[in-house]
């Protein structure tokens, strides 16, 4: 692994590694005091961000290393104009790892073109979110010994859930698992998503109501409805509070669920849940620090590496507004086949 951009281009063996590792820290911190002694990490958060970006310099100065970044872009030269090329081999040059928030679709991929150091995708806009996906498997294997042979149930908003995408991308490395995709139409999963679940064989229901299905799930996903994704308020305010997770729904689940948020939480599960112990989504924030130090140990300490010539585009190289082609123009322009489909390498919209 040189990167961390998407999941899914993780092979299971290296997930099953960083898996160990962050066991190994758990339950013997103090043997990981200096394992990044001497590395520094750069931070760039151009969305704002409370338990990602605190875990990740938590796990930095836990690993002896240190930190410097910013996480307002209005402070960086980003607010004069300066391009994510630029910020990216200028932060690669002082930095031994780059971690990066951005509302830009893809972002993390046009940053990796361009960086000596390995970058890690800390949320690209509606996109993906890698490593808020090893803090969820790292949460399920703790607490459940496996996850191969789960009821999965995704409940909000799975069109610009990013943790909810990478998830579906990381789960498709493990067995038998059944997803439960519980949305209203208008906030289902991205098309590409449902072509990838179908081409490897994921057992999907997609069904608009929590109640029927809550009986038969393992692990029960919660997401906020994201008012900073809707373009249209109106649709947002027809959507918000369509799913709310109460301790009166919770009698009807299983003994042994796992009740899990990515946070921040709005509406979406009500306060007297927070006491029930199958809710552990505050465990699961801090198994995501522990996720980060074991992924940190690993990509801090590779060597530099110059990377090689880019192609030069000239302009956007898709039709997502939200793509980071639509800003950057000088990207090339990367195309990949997903389910028989032609797609952006940035941010996966169709090009066709």
């Amino acid at each position: 692994m040189r990167h961390l951009i998407d999941f899914g281009d993780l092979p299971r063996e290296e997930w099953d590694e960083l898996y160990a590792r962050a066991e190994r820290i758990m339950d013997a911190p103090a043997q990981y005091l200096d394992a990044c002694r001497g590395k520094v990490m750069a931070s760039l958060f151009y969305e704002p961000s409370t338990r990602t970006n605190f875990s990740f310099q938590t796990a930095m100065l836990r690993l002896g290393g240190t930190v410097f970044g910013f996480a307002d872009p209005k402070s960086s030269s980003t607010a004069k104009g300066e391009s994510l090329k630029d910020t990216i081999k200028m932060v690669a040059g002082y930095a031994d790892v780059v971690v990066m928030r951005t509302p830009w679709e893809g972002a993390a991929k046009a940053a990796s073109l361009y960086s000596e150091v390995p970058v890690i995708n800390a949320g690209d806009g509606g996109h993906m979110h890698p490593t808020q996906t090893t803090t969820d498997l790292t949460t399920i294997t703790r607490l459940r010994g496996s996850v191969d042979g789960l009821s999965v149930g995704l409940c909000g908003d799975l069109k610009n859930g990013r943790t909810v995408h990478s998830l579906i991308k990381a789960l498709a490395k493990f067995k038998d698992i059944r997803f439960f995709l519980i949305a209203p139409p208008e906030l289902a999963i991205p098309d590409y998503l449902r072509r990838f679940m179908k081409d490897n064989g994921m057992p999907f229901l997609e069904v608009s109501g929590l109640d029927p299905v809550i009986p038969q799930l393992d692990v029960l996903y919660m997401t906020r409805i994201q008012r900073e994704r809707f373009i249209d308020p109106l649709e947002y305010e027809r959507c918000k509070g369509v799913y709310i997770l109460t301790r009166s729904k919770l009698a009807r689940a299983r003994k042994n669920l796992l009740v899990m948020h990515p946070l921040p939480r709005v509406d979406e599960i009500a306060v007297d849940v927070d006491d029930d112990p199958r809710a552990v989504y505050f465990e699961q924030a801090r198994y995501g620090m522990y996720s980060r130090m074991a992924l940190l140990a690993d990509l801090a300490n590779q060597p530099r590496i110059q990377p090689g010539p880019v192609e030069i585009g000239h302009g956007p190289v898709c039709h997502n507004p939200r793509c980071i082609t639509q800003t950057e123009h000088y990207l090339p322009p990367l195309a990949k086949e997903a389910g028989g489909v032609r797609c952006c390498a940035f941010c996966d919209a169709p090009l066709d």
